[in-house]
């Protein structure tokens, strides 16, 4: 059972949180702003911790001399840096990552060997797979929507198929572009269009469906 850390209660750290919780971590977010808690999902089943991440304090009534995972996803490099920073070096947490806004940084960020991801393209799934071996590609975020590719998982469905005018309605995405498994086709789809176990879809969901939906996504 993995102890996790998630500095930061924003968008990206509320829905990472709630992803993470409804595992078998043990999940402790910790804000600055209390009223930062409401984001939380009422699924989320962690602790939660007023104070300043970088704190030394603060991190050890979070539990960071057990954790395995401290996530820093606060909306400023600074503070994310010196979350992951304090983490690594002085209580050796074992996996650090940090929510990256300046591109400019990368290059620095990969000769200190600090696993990061930028918020250029970030979204709570790209973290959530580099903790637990998530779903998909994320490819593009627009506003509330994010812009995913991933294989299909109809396990659950009679006969393996669905039509994608049933898919969107029932779950509130846009399906829009499909290709078949063994690639022989690839299409713009319709409503009645019908997709397959396995097919290979570009998809935009709303992200506050994404963990919902997440059954539907094979894993990598």
């Amino acid at each position: 059972m993995a102890n996790i850390i998630i500095v930061g209660c924003g968008r990206v750290g509320s829905q990472l949180a709630t992803l993470l919780s409804q595992g078998d971590g043990n999940v402790c977010v910790v804000d600055r702003n209390a009223a930062a808690f409401s984001n939380l999902d009422r699924n989320f089943n962690g602790n939660t911790l007023q104070g300043v991440g970088f704190d030394e304090n603060v991190l050890v009534r979070a539990g960071v001399e057990e954790a395995d995972v401290v996530a820093a996803v606060t909306q400023s490099d600074n503070s994310n840096l010196m979350v992951i920073e304090v983490a690594r070096r002085i209580f050796h947490v074992p996996h650090v990552i940090a929510r990256l806004y300046n591109p400019a940084r990368e290059r620095a960020y990969m000769q200190l060997g600090l696993d990061y991801v930028c918020g250029t393209s970030l979204v709570a799934e790209e973290i959530f797979s580099k903790i637990m071996s998530g779903h998909g590609s994320h490819l593009d975020t627009f506003g509330d929507f994010e812009v995913l590719r991933f294989s299909i998982d109809l396990s659950m469905t009679p006969r393996g198929r669905v039509k994608v005018g049933d898919l969107e309605r029932n779950h509130g995405i846009r399906i829009i572009a499909f290709e078949r498994r063994d690639g022989s086709m690839s299409s713009i789809p319709t409503r009645d269009s019908v997709l397959y176990h396995g097919d290979s879809v570009l998809a935009c969901i709303r992200h506050d469906l994404l963990n919902s939906f997440s059954v539907y996504m094979m894993q990598r």
